[in-house]
């Protein structure tokens, strides 16, 4: 026993409500109050040491309104060692505590309420006394009560089967307990009520506490004794009834008898019996089919055998709560309007086409056929093109409820398909979730940055996505939580992704890839008029009568400090705009309602300060005292004053000002970019130096266009090959040298590099170009010829050599763009030499065919 043990003056309280814990006995404790809850999560999930798992349990007699009310509380408590912590934290967080009593405390004072009981508490159990001790201080009366207790324990276990293993041990415990432990392990074992229990730990004085407990212990023998009865006269009547041919015949008295006892035993177990009828009637409701109602109804039986204190019980209604509450049947009619969903489109979305497209295709075939499978669509663009916000239209369109599952940084597994129900607090994967939440089996599911998925230790999650994104096999989707079939055919899922390169092919298989490429100058404009700036009004509580933005200041904003394929830091640049018109608002409501209240004396004492102020400053203010006139229009010198000065300029006639210079064009995952390629020569011995953080394909194209200028050096009137490295370095540069860069599409640049630094000739400033090379000078196609020219378009040129067999490529680019620009086609390096260069490159021949114009 816990004679050795002095308990701490401080005690974080546990509060249980109608039942008691007395010294010595074991209880199972179900963690429910939130200032329990919160003592649980705080001191004991976190620790490990002994002096933290010892609490003190104190009773509390329930009632409604007095569930917060700490006078309520009884004055005497137990204090207890915390064995086991179980239970689960999903879908609500669970605990059960099994604590073993120590000994009595007498509540001081409480000195903390929030987030959980703490009190000073007084030891009243002397356990370091013996029982002779305690008969030397009580007299013989005190050694008389504890034999004849004994003998009665004795009894009441002789009465129990001793083949029961926990009945074994209870009577080899109770031969060897100390005399002062009896009262208090017997009052627990035996049936009693809460106020009996009260009186038996209230009971300090050991003979007091005798005389409390020896009458339950009577009563129980005597409740035993009589149950015994019943079952063997029950018996007898049914040999009797037996012989005269009546199997059923019972008399009516034994039957109520037998009722009444069997009330008395089990009248704990009515509030669990009404949770699992109420969980039958949802499952009825819940129209499963035959495969999920058979896997339920066999962990029903299981939950109905089992006691609700087993940690097991909560797992096992958790996941009967959530197989009843998903929409096995229950789904949302879909809106097949299509000239309504045209409209609906084109309102929350300016561009786009392409997308739309395919949306549309989606509503005609779903209005001719309804058993349709729900298409997997994954938009791949850059950041803030509007991705999200389309698959929240389209469930907005089609009338069906919308989730969004952020998949950037998930490498979980489990986060797809589940957890296992072995483990203590597993719950289903982010699907099922999903589904639950929404309440209807055909969603839209807008599985978001599906690129950025990881892998780790606990499994690769795009590996499990394969389930879900294939039409073949989602109608018998299989969440380890669950371990049942789920139909997923209906679904719409749309992924999102900014770059496809890191995402694995049997995914990207799976998917129907629409292309984003990114918005031109004029939809960027659309886009600003038609949504960002009345939305920035509204967050900003401004409205068009105190601030007007004209389409002028919108270009300027959009030209000269935005450069990106969204719209994402244009709406923050309007933001700020309006941010800073709203003090100026602000300010002029403030002073105009201060001048009202004025007085003469303060009048005065303005005109006082007014006289004592420089001219300039006094005018100023003078000015500054009444409010701004509305509308305030933003013109450029309010943009340049809110914004600071223009970020981003042109630049490309300041660079292409000398030979050895030229513009290229890159795609990254943010949308096309130009890039400018620089070479110079000097004193050396004949090396190629390549910087700016150059990948490896992009170092073979610059050796393979050096390579091509030796090999073609007489034709381009270089004279010898070798003579051109001969005692020289060449050095070429790729500016922004910390940001990674590689890829094919460099090669015509670096070449028109080279040609141009040793012919002294300069790269016209308008043009940029891209395009792979050969060691036999002919050029290749590249990917993202759309990215690109909006990039080139967005950074003022209008000219742009790319490969023929790209040309395809232009009936993707709004015509708005190709009616601005000029594309020269080249199917050999002389084709772009000839067109990099003012009235073409003179050392090379004319003959042949020349490159292709648009």
């Amino acid at each position: 026993m816990a004679s050795t043990i002095s308990i701490p003056r401080r005690l974080p309280l546990l509060v249980v409500a109608d039942n008691v814990l007395l010294p010595g006995s074991s209880m199972r404790i179900p963690v429910r109050n939130m200032k329990n809850m919160n003592m649980v999560k705080s001191r004991l999930m976190s620790r490990s040491t002994l002096s933290s798992t010892i609490i003190g349990v104190i009773p509390q007699e329930s009632k409604d309104d007095q569930e917060d009310d700490m006078s309520s509380l009884h004055s005497i408590g137990t204090a207890a060692v915390v064995v086991q912590v179980t239970g689960t934290n999903w879908p609500r967080p669970s605990y059960t505590l099994l604590v073993t009593g120590l000994c009595r405390f007498k509540l001081e004072t409480l000195l903390q309420e929030s987030p959980y009981l703490v009190a000073s508490v007084t030891q009243l159990d002397k356990l370091s006394e013996d029982f002779d001790e305690f008969t030397k201080k009580n007299g013989g009366d005190l050694d008389n009560l504890a034999d004849n207790f004994r003998e009665q324990a004795g009894k009441l276990v002789d009465m129990l089967d001793i083949s029961i293993p926990v009945v074994a041990k209870l009577k080899k415990m109770l031969e060897n307990l100390p005399s002062q432990h009896l009262p208090d392990i017997c009052a627990a074992i035996v049936k009693a009520s809460y106020a009996e229990k009260i009186q038996v730990l209230d009971a300090v004085d050991l003979n007091e506490r005798f005389k409390k407990a020896l009458p339950l212990l009577m009563r129980q023998i005597e409740g035993l004794t009589l149950l015994q009865k019943a079952r063997k006269d029950r018996v007898g009547v049914e040999i009797v009834a037996r012989k005269k041919g009546d199997p059923f015949g019972r008399p009516g008295n034994m039957k109520r008898a037998l009722n009444k006892i069997s009330t008395d035993l089990d009248e704990d177990d009515d509030a669990d019996s009404d949770e699992i009828n109420d969980l039958e009637q949802k499952i009825k409701s819940a129209h499963m089919p035959e495969h999920a109602l058979k896997a339920v109804i066999k962990e029903i039986k299981r939950l109905k055998k089992m006691p609700q204190q087993m940690p097991e019980h909560a797992m096992i209604r958790n996941y009967l709560e959530l197989m009843s509450e998903l929409p096995w049947s229950k789904s949302s009619k879909d809106i097949l309007d299509i000239e309504q969903a045209r409209r609906d489109l084109d309102v929350d979305h300016y561009g786009l086409e392409k997308l739309k497209k395919r949306v549309l295709e989606y509503f005609a075939i779903r209005q001719l056929k309804n058993s349709l499978k729900g298409p997997i669509l994954c938009f791949v663009g850059p950041p803030g093109v509007g991705k999200t916000s389309i698959g929240r239209s389209i469930a907005q369109t089609l009338g069906r409820e919308f989730h969004r599952i952020s998949l950037g940084g998930v490498c979980d597994q489990s986060d797809i398909r589940g957890h296992r129900r072995t483990y203590i607090g597993s719950m289903p994967g982010r699907i099922i979730h999903g589904i639950r939440l929404v309440g209807t089996n055909n969603p839209v599911f807008l599985l978001d940055e599906v690129d950025k998925l990881g892998k780790s230790l606990h499994g690769d999650p795009a590996a499990a996505l394969l389930e879900v994104l294939d039409p073949e096999q989602n109608h018998t989707f299989t969440d380890h939580y669950l371990n049942v079939p789920f139909d997923l055919s209906q679904v719409l899922f749309i992924a999102t992704a900014n770059n496809m390169a890191t995402i694995p092919a049997a995914l990207l298989d799976r998917m129907e890839l629409i292309q984003i490429p990114g918005y031109t100058q004029e939809e960027k404009c659309n886009i600003a008029t038609r949504h960002l700036i009345s939305k920035q009004f509204k967050e900003h509580g401004l409205t068009a009568e105190q601030l007007q933005i004209p389409v002028d200041s919108t270009k300027m904003i959009i030209s000269k400090y935005t450069r990106e394929a969204g719209v994402r830091n244009l709406e923050r640049k309007i933001g700020a705009v309006c941010r800073a018109v709203a003090v100026r608002v602000a300010e002029g409501m403030s002073k105009s309602k201060h001048e009202k209240h004025e007085t003469p004396k303060s009048e005065a004492k303005k005109q006082v300060i007014n006289n004592s102020l420089p001219e300039n400053l006094s005018q100023d203010a003078t000015t500054m005292a009444h409010p701004p006139e509305m509308p305030i229009v933003i013109d450029e010198a309010a943009i340049k004053d809110i914004l600071g000065p223009p970020q981003f300029e042109s630049e490309v006639s300041q660079r292409l000002v000398q030979p050895g210079v030229a513009v290229g064009l890159a795609w990254t995952v943010m949308g096309g970019e130009i890039m400018f390629v620089e070479a110079t020569r000097m004193e050396g011995e004949g090396k190629l130096i390549l910087t700016g953080q150059l990948g490896d394909v992009m170092k073979e194209s610059a050796n393979l266009a050096m390579n091509w200028v030796r090999a073609n050096a007489k034709k381009l009137t270089f004279g010898n090959g070798k003579g051109l490295l001969a005692g020289k370095d060449i050095h070429i540069h790729f500016p922004a040298g910390a940001v990674g860069k590689d890829g094919p599409s460099a090669g015509v640049t670096i070449a028109t590099v080279l040609v141009s630094l040793f012919s002294g000739q300069l790269v016209r400033s308008d043009t940029a170009m891209t395009g792979e090379i050969t060691l036999r000078g002919l050029v290749l196609p590249v990917g993202g010829i759309k990215e690109k020219v909006l990039g080139a378009h967005r950074a003022g040129i209008r000219r742009v050599i790319l490969p023929k067999r790209n040309m395809k490529d232009l009936y993707e680019i709004p015509n708005n763009v190709k009616g601005e620009m000029s594309f020269i086609f080249a199917s050999q390096l002389e084709d772009v030499l000839n067109a990099a260069f003012d009235n073409g490159f003179p050392a090379l021949p004319t003959e042949g065919v020349a490159p292709s114009k648009l």
